[in-house]
């Protein structure tokens, strides 16, 4: 036991030798009130994870980018904008309609009615058929696609089938009034009728992973000789404002930290025709949080140019443009938690530290005072 005893790094002193001062007390309640601020920040560390961060190569291939928009046009019609996207690879779809959502707008923002989107639905009066004849009550309707037709049996209903139908052959309608089922539908007049109304556009497209662009401008693009044009021209003359908010744009699903530079942008026109052009780089990002669960998602940063229209010079059509690239590196955010074993060692070094430098400190004050009240009674402080 003796040798036991001896082994005790810790001796006790007898507590007659104890002196309590003043000092000594303040430095313990300043110490504690900090070591139990310091516990407490720990103890909070600990209940809540933290993220680490890594990076690395990118190396998915074959997969598809989700882009989700909103965006608003306070002096664009609805009826006249169209959504476009293309890569480079080659890829491109013109007048994307699916997943596109149209909600008109009033000169002060207000909805005025949601559509998804073409102009509205066929209103079938007595149509002219395909032969040339008039629709009989005993007869199925099967409209002329005025020489655009793919095969022989094929039928357009509608001005929008009509128009498709031009698209796919690269040709322009420049003239709607002449065809059969845009005069049925009132379709030049209800592009009118929508003249200083606003247009506001969201939903979302599916793409490639690889550099490309969408954008949207006024008229339905089509394809002709390695060039793109647009078939609305006709139903504005002058400028076309392209005055725009983007709401919200986003590559990809939600995750926690996550901050979309574009959100509540606004730009407004004041300057004659022309592209606004925003160009960002998409880093894709993969989000584990505490629980394991896997969000793939995106994060991009983004800048921007307005390119004034030229006369006499071939430019890109009036309208808002998204150009953008991949970066070749993932970001990797994952959640995890303090281990109990990290929280017990910080635990330890606060207490232990704080009681260290409260001790040293406390010896220095009591050892000073001791000198000095010394030198004071022999008559030798001055």
């Amino acid at each position: 036991m003796n040798r036991l005893r001896n082994l005790d790094a810790y001796p006790k002193i007898n507590e007659d030798f104890y002196k309590r001062t003043l000092s000594g007390g303040v430095i313990t309640l300043v110490s504690s009130v900090v070591m139990l601020i310091l516990f407490f920040s720990e103890l909070r560390l600990y209940m809540h994870p933290v993220t680490e961060t890594h990076l690395r190569v990118d190396t998915t291939r074959g997969e598809k980018l989700r882009i989700n928009f909103d965006v608003t046009f306070p002096a664009l019609q609805c009826s006249i904008i169209s959504i476009d996207t293309m890569d480079i690879s080659g890829e491109r779809h013109l007048d994307v309609r699916h997943d596109i959502f149209k909600r008109r707008l009033d000169s002060h923002g207000n909805v005025i009615e949601a559509k998804q989107g073409g102009i509205g639905h066929t209103k079938i009066e007595k149509p002219l058929q395909k032969h040339g004849g008039r629709l009989e009550d005993n007869e199925k309707y099967c409209g002329s696609c005025f020489g655009a037709e793919e095969t022989d049996d094929a039928c357009c209903n509608s001005c929008e089938e009509v128009r498709e139908a031009y698209r796919k052959k690269g040709w322009g309608l420049s003239d709607p009034e002449s065809i059969d089922q845009c005069q049925r539908e009132g379709y030049v007049q209800k592009v009118k009728d929508e003249e200083g109304e606003g247009c506001n556009v969201h939903g979302f497209v599916e793409v490639n992973k690889v550099a490309g662009n969408f954008h949207f401008v006024p008229g339905q693009s089509f394809h002709q000789s390695g060039f793109q044009f647009h078939d609305m021209i006709m139903f504005q003359q002058g400028n076309y404002n392209i005055s725009h908010k983007v709401n919200r744009l986003a590559f990809g699903d939600f995750f926690p930290g996550v901050v979309n530079p574009l959100d509540g942008v606004q730009w407004n026109q004041d300057k004659q025709n022309g592209v606004y052009q925003y160009f960002i780089k998409v880093v894709p990002t993969i989000y584990t949080d505490v629980h394991g669960k896997t969000i793939q998602s995106n994060q991009f940063s983004v800048t921007e140019h307005f390119q004034n229209a030229e006369a006499g010079r071939m430019q890109s059509p009036p309208g808002v443009f998204f150009y953008y690239d991949l970066s070749p590196i993932k970001v990797i955010f994952e959640e995890q938690h303090v281990e109990f074993l990290h929280f017990l060692t910080n635990v330890c070094a606060i207490v232990g530290g704080i009681f260290t430098v409260s001790g040293i400190v406390d010896s220095f004050i009591y050892h000073g005072q001791r000198a000095i009240k010394k030198k004071m009674e022999i008559g030798k402080f001055n």
